[in-house]
């Protein structure tokens, strides 16, 4: 009990003043007190209920992603039965995507077993679901249609895609530990905590940034633009900045490049124009695909789609080999840095509207900060104040490493850059409950070894070791219960149970290593006959 070599004092002190030196940016952030510049810097992130910031609500449309489902379906349709020659050709007619089926006719209805062979890769997916149904109508007309299964799979893989994509874009805006979950099927909620303009915001992760670039048959009249459609082809209008009104041009349907084979796209400046440009490269497939495209109509318009809308469509005047291009329009530095970041983060897979949105003043954060501060503060006064009446010296060596394990706890959090939240400070006065509920524990046991006749160093040392199972018991029980917080739940829960669990470490340590160090350097130089318990 009374041996405590010297590496271990040096270690149990080092751990415990390490964590109070991290604990000081943060104090002097919380007091709005200024921190040297030439210092480290580790403090606790603010969450939304105490920083403020924005609270969105986005929502997608289930029929977008059967839409998207069906074209992508005929493009690949289209592609097995095209084959690599002629001899592997089949030739069908009458396509039509009417009621949200795919329909097409055999020129040759004895193509039928050729055709069911080269369709079933498609159809059946890469899961043990199906997803879509095959019919055969009249011997010659294929009708392929989506199961329900095999959407809300594409809808839930939607949503998580775009749950990265947003997270990926938010992190381009320097903002720190937002939070992206989803909410339901088709919902996803957005909050960033700190960020002062929330239009920007929604103006980033609202953008699908969906990227094509199509071959220009012609231009469109107003009202093919108007009608939204042609007969062998497809229009698209141009986009506002770009001040058409009413113009269009009608592109390839199917075909062309999209943005998925981006591998970078960043913000730049034309040389000749001084204009705010994009700059983007393709990766090995999409430099081979715009090679090859931009070979072969070497003189015709090609239009850069963004989200549907036409946004430049100049005449490709050479090949282009190197798979880097050039996106300008009717950019600012600004616009065309969102764009960059967007098409850089990837495209939503499908489009998101604003449902709901909140803003949190900074205000209503600084007085929740000052309400919870202040309770858990009268709180600690008075379990410290008790403590000291109740068990004297060792009292006063659990007010102590009471103090430490709250300073501990906030450095700690510091740097794992966690985010507090009102929650948080709620788990902070729980951490206060376990820290001292552990030393009341030892003191009692210590208490009803003296009684049981046992000298004070035996007292003691028994003490210690058979209320450390019960502490440990017990932090075991919290530990697993705030691991599973942490994994099921989402935003303030988490945050409650970082606190809770980063807590039960610190308080363990106080309360048993560190006190007991204190204790026994106290026995050893003053080897007192009897202790005030």
């Amino acid at each position: 009990m009374l041996e405590f070599p010297t590496w271990k004092k040096v270690m149990l002190w080092g751990i415990a003043v390490l964590g109070i030196l991290l604990a000081l940016p943060s104090l002097a952030s919380l007091s709005n007190q200024q921190w040297p510049d030439a210092l480290p810097e580790p403090t606790v992130n603010l969450g939304l209920d105490l920083a403020g910031g924005s609270h969105i609500l986005l929502e997608a449309e289930r029929e977008q992603v059967a839409a998207k489902r069906l074209e992508d379906m005929e493009e690949g349709v289209r592609s097995a039965l095209r084959g690599r020659d002629v001899a592997e050709r089949i030739r069908i007619g009458d396509v039509s995507t009417d009621d949200g089926q795919l329909s097409f006719l055999l020129n040759d209805a004895g193509d039928i077993d050729r055709a069911r062979a080269k369709i079933e890769g498609l159809i059946n997916g890469t899961g043990t679901v199906r997803e879509w149904d095959l019919q055969v109508v009249d011997g010659q007309r294929f009708v392929l249609s989506q199961t329900e299964a095999g959407l809300d799979n594409a809808v839930s893989s939607a949503m998580d895609a775009a749950l990265s994509v947003i997270n990926d874009r938010i992190d381009s805006l320097g903002t720190r530990e937002p939070t992206v979950i989803r909410q339901g099927d088709t919902r996803i909620v957005v909050q960033v905590p700190g960020l002062q303009d929330p239009e920007a915001l929604k103006e980033l992760i609202g953008k699908t940034a969906q990227l094509e670039f199509k071959r220009v048959l012609r231009d469109a009249t107003q009202a093919e633009v108007a009608r939204g459609f042609v007969a062998g082809g497809e229009v698209v209008p141009y986009s506002v900045e770009e001040g058409i009104p009413g113009g269009g041009v009608v592109v390839e349907r199917l075909g062309g490049i999209d943005g998925s084979t981006l591998t970078n796209a960043r913000q730049g400046v034309d040389p000749q124009t001084n204009e705010a440009v994009v700059n983007i490269a393709f990766n090995a497939e999409g430099s081979r695909r715009f090679a090859n495209l931009t070979t072969k109509y070497v003189g015709e318009r090609f239009a850069i789609i963004l989200d549907d809308q036409v946004i430049s469509a100049p005449v490709m005047r050479e090949p282009i080999l190197n798979g880097q291009s050039q996106i300008s329009g009717s950019f600012t530095v600004q616009t065309a840095n969102n764009l960059a970041i967007q098409l850089s983060s990837g495209a939503l897979p499908v489009d998101l509207s604003v449902v709901e949105e909140r803003t949190v003043g900074p205000d209503l954060g600084a007085d929740s900060i000052k309400q919870g501060l202040l309770a858990m503060g009268i709180g600690t006064l008075l379990v410290m104040l008790l403590m000291m009446i109740t068990y004297g010296r060792f009292g006063i060596y659990a007010t102590v490493a009471l103090v430490i394990n709250v300073l501990m706890l906030l450095g700690i959090m510091a740097l794992m850059n966690a985010t507090l939240t009102l929650p948080g400070i709620a788990g902070f006065v729980l951490t206060i409950g376990a820290a001292v509920d552990a030393n009341v524990l030892i003191n009692e046991r210590i208490r009803e070894e003296r009684k049981r006749g046992r000298r004070v160093i035996a007292a003691v040392e028994n003490g210690y070791k058979e209320a450390s199972r019960a502490i440990y018991d017990a932090n075991i029980t919290n530990f697993i219960a705030g691991v599973l917080l942490f994994s099921f739940g989402s935003g303030p829960i988490k945050g409650f149970a970082v606190v809770l669990v980063v807590g039960l470490f610190t308080s363990v340590f106080t309360a048993l290593p560190l006190t007991r160090m204190w204790v026994a350097n106290w026995l050893r130089k003053t080897r007192p006959s009897d202790i005030n318990l």
